[in-house]
């Protein structure tokens, strides 16, 4: 980057960056200043809602702003991503936006979009491994953990049953590298009470990697929660399980419903989410799920958009964070937005206030 310009802005530090950071040999195949090409964005899967919302709302934002747009999604697949982040180098898309399902598996075809001059954002996912990503567009990964660890403790305080508490671990797809920032950012809140003894994990299973669920897959969720129950459950109950996102989190409750929780007197724990996906929010408010984090992928499309806007003509692109992110090659300058927990108490006015669903669909 040719240069870093700090700037205070409502109060908080906003960073900028320059924009494309391509060499003078390379620029003449990236995007001419004022020029409004196809803008290739690649989405990991069409199996959770956020990943369909967040397409959408890219889409409609470039369309708007008067881009192509080419939109992909690679159902979890990651040859099947490979082989369309290569097409879109190969066709010459202006921008590349990628919202990786590994973040370490496309280094070669990024290899290609820095050598043909495309700018790369990388997209809510950190794209590792590569000096090929010149900005990266996310929420901050570790206040979600955050949010959620205290979401989990105000429910079993609420809950009316005094500690120690019985809680069990759950973390994200260990290719993702958000998994590990929302895992760090949940033990940073629950490690102090873990180490008093008032909050107990009778299963023993507190690593990463041991509680890691390869793919967001709530199948493999269910499958664990169900061998924990069994292993570790057997004269007592559990009272709160951090789960990282809402698929996880249905899982779970399927499992523990299978065992006999919420029904009779024998309650569903305190279960934590993320993404606000609608099935997860309808079950927040029947008192099923305890809470979620909501993102507001609208707002990180438009953070998104900005950023090629600034890149296609010239200007300096907006970060506020240049020292969180290291993906093993560079630190990439990045856009953080913030996230929002909800529970049953905030979640109806959260999620119409901002027009994410509407009251019909809320029920």
């Amino acid at each position: 980057m040719r240069k870093i310009l700090a700037i205070m802005a409502t109060g908080a530090l906003a960073l900028t960056m320059t924009g494309c950071g391509r060499s003078d040999a390379t620029a003449k195949d990236g995007i001419a200043s004022g020029t409004k090409g196809t803008i290739g964005v690649a989405m990991p899967t069409k199996t959770s809602q956020r990943w369909i919302k967040d397409g959408n709302a890219m889409k409609t934002q470039l369309e708007a702003a008067g881009y192509k747009v080419n939109l992909v999604y690679a159902n979890d697949d990651i040859p099947t991503q490979v082989t369309q982040v290569n097409d879109m180098v190969t066709k010459n898309n202006q921008v590349l936006v990628v919202a990786s399902i590994d973040g370490t598996a496309l280094a070669g075809a990024l290899k290609q979009a820095k050598a043909a001059g495309i700018p790369v954002i990388a997209y809510d996912r950190l794209l590792r491994s590569t000096d090929a990503v010149d900005y990266y567009a996310t929420f901050d990964n570790l206040k979600v953990g955050e949010l959620q660890a205290q979401s989990l403790i105000d429910g079993l305080k609420a809950s009316g049953k005094p500690a120690p508490w019985n809680v069990e671990l759950f973390a994200g797809s260990p290719d993702d590298n958000n998994a590990t920032f929302f895992f760090n950012g949940a033990m940073k809140v629950l490690q102090p009470l873990i180490d008093s003894k008032q909050i107990v994990i009778p299963s023993g299973e507190t690593d990463f990697k041991t509680v890691a669920t390869l793919r967001w897959d709530a199948a493999v969720a269910k499958r664990r929660m169900e061998n924990i129950l069994t292993k570790s459950y057997a004269r007592s109950d559990v009272q709160g399980v951090l789960a990282p996102y809402d698929g996880l989190s249905r899982g779970i409750i399927a499992a523990l419903k299978g065992n006999g929780y919420g029904s009779g007197a024998k309650k569903l724990p305190v279960i934590t989410g993320q993404d606000a996906e609608i099935e997860s929010v309808k079950s927040i408010l029947a008192g099923e799920q305890y809470s979620s984090v909501f993102k507001d992928t609208s707002k990180l499309a438009e953070a998104t958009v900005t950023m090629i806007r600034q890149i296609a003509e010239k200007k300096t692109v907006t970060v506020n964070d240049t020292t969180s992110y290291d993906n093993g090659v560079k630190v990439v300058p990045t856009m953080l937005l913030q996230p929002v927990a909800i529970d049953k108490s905030n979640v109806r006015q959260i999620l119409l206030d901002a027009k994410y669903y509407t009251a019909a669909e809320l029920g």
